[in-house]
C-alpha cells in the first residue's frame, strides 16, 4: 500500500516521523509531504521518504516576521496542487494550514483521511460551517480521544478514535522529588500562570519551564522568582530528555483549546506522571492508566492539592509513575500504525 502523509506547515514533525516510521515497519510505502521545519532539525526519515514541497521561501527566509504570512499564502496554492497530483492509495492529511483557502482548492481525488489534532484550530474555531465543509471532503476523520469524537459529532462529523501514542524515552532520573515541569512551546492557553501559582500553595516545590516562549514571560518570571528555572528556546531531543529526567511531576493546566498534548505524551513516555486540568482529551490517558491526577479546569487550589499529594506521599507518587509506565507500554506507535492501516484498508 502506498500512503502519503501530509503535514504542509510542519506543525508536528515528531508525530509525523513516528507514524511514518511505524507504518513503514508494517510494510507500507510511505511518503511524508511537508515543509522545512523552521525551529530546528527535523527527524531523520526511517524507512520512509520525506519531501518538502510546501513553503520553500517563507519557511526559510522570514523566521517569525509578519512578512512570512502573505508569502506563505502565495506558496500554499502551488504546494497544494503538487500534493493533489500525487496518486497514492491513501492520502492522510495531518494539518490544513490555510483552511479558508483550502475550502476553495483542496479536493482530494484519492481515498483520504484527516487527523483532527486540534479538532477546530483556534484561529478558525468559530467558523463551524467552514470546518464542516472541509472535514466532509475526507473519507475518514481520526481523533485522539472520546472527547474529540463527541466534539466532532456535535458538528455532524463522524470520526474514529486512535489514541495518540506516547513518545517513549528512558532518561536518567535526576529529579529531587519536588520539581514540577512545564514542557513545550509556551502559549497563553497552556496556563503557565496557574503553574506558577502552585508554587505559592505547595511548600518547597520548584518549577522547571522548558520550551520556546510565544508569549511574554516577564510577569511569570517575577512571580516565580528563584523558585523557577527557565530553559528557553526550541529544545533539541537531548535537552527535552534532560528536562524529563529532572522532573518529578509534569503540569498541564491547559485551557480548553486543543484535544491532546504531545508534551503530555512525552512526559508519560518518560515515566513522568502528570497533573492536568480536565480539558479536551488530555485527561483520558492520565485517568485510564492512573498516571497522575486530573482536576477541574481552572481550579488552581485543586491543582496545587494534587501536586502536594504526589510530592508528599511516596506511595502515591510511585503508583502514578507506574501508571505512566503502563501508558508507555500500551500506547505504542506500532499499535497506532496497525489501527491506521485497518482504516486505510476500508478505503482501498
Amino acid at each position: 500500500m502506498r500512503v502519503v502523509l501530509a503535514d504542509p506547515p510542519a506543525f508536528t514533525p515528531p508525530y509525523d516521523h513516528e507514524l511514518a516510521a511505524a507504518l513503514a515497519r508494517e510494510g507500507t510505502d510511505v511518503e511524508l509531504v511537508t515543509s522545512r521545519f523552521r525551529f530546528g532539525a527535523a527527524p531523520v526519515p526511517a524507512g520512509y521518504r520525506r519531501t518538502e514541497i510546501f513553503y520553500p521561501v517563507s519557511s526559510r527566509v522570514f523566521g517569525r516576521s509578519r512578512l512570512r504570512i502573505p508569502v506563505k499564502v502565495a506558496e500554499h496554492v502551488p504546494g497544494t496542487f503538487r500534493l493533489l497530483r500525487r496518486r497514492p492509495d491513501v492520502l492522510h492529511v495531518q494539518w490544513l494550514a490555510a483552511p479558508e483557502l483550502d475550502a476553495r482548492i483542496f479536493r482530494p481525488r484519492v481515498p483520504s483521511v484527516f487527523t483532527s489534532h486540534d479538532l477546530l484550530p483556534r484561529r478558525t474555531a468559530g467558523k463551524r460551517d467552514l470546518w464542516r465543509k472541509l472535514l466532509g471532503r475526507f473519507d475518514r476523520v481520526v481523533v485522539h480521544s472520546e472527547h474529540g469524537r463527541s466534539a466532532l459529532a456535535e458538528l455532524g462529523v463522524d470520526s474514529h478514535v486512535i489514541p495518540h501514542p506516547v513518545f517513549p524515552s528512558d532518561p536518567p532520573r535526576r529529579d529531587d522529588g519536588r520539581t514540577l515541569l512545564c514542557l513545550g512551546m509556551i502559549r497563553p492557553y497552556k496556563g503557565l500562570g496557574d503553574a506558577v501559582a502552585t508554587l505559592d500553595r505547595v511548600a518547597g516545590a520548584r518549577l522547571l519551564v522548558a520550551g520556546d516562549p510565544l508569549e511574554p514571560l516577564n510577569g511569570y518570571r517575577a512571580a516565580a522568582g528563584a523558585r523557577a528555572e527557565w530553559r528557553l528556546g526550541y529544545l533539541p531531543a537531548a535537552e527535552i530528555e534532560r528536562a524529563l529526567g529532572d522532573a518529578t511531576v509534569a503540569l498541564f493546566p491547559y485551557r480548553p483549546e486543543l484535544d491532546q498534548s504531545g508534551a503530555l505524551l512525552q512526559a508519560l513516555g518518560a515515566g513522568v506522571p502528570a497533573v492536568a486540568y480536565d480539558v479536551g482529551g488530555i485527561a483520558e490517558p492520565v485517568r485510564r492508566f492512573g498516571a497522575g491526577r486530573v482536576v477541574p479546569p481552572g481550579d488552581v487550589d485543586a491543582l496545587a492539592a494534587a501536586v502536594a499529594e504526589l510530592l508528599q506521599d511516596g506511595d502515591a507518587l510511585e503508583a502514578a509513575r507506574a501508571g505512566a509506565r503502563r501508558a508507555r507500554e500500551e500506547l505504542t506507535w506500532s499499535s497506532a500504525a496497525r489501527a491506521h492501516l485497518d482504516l486505510y484498508r476500508e478505503l482501498t
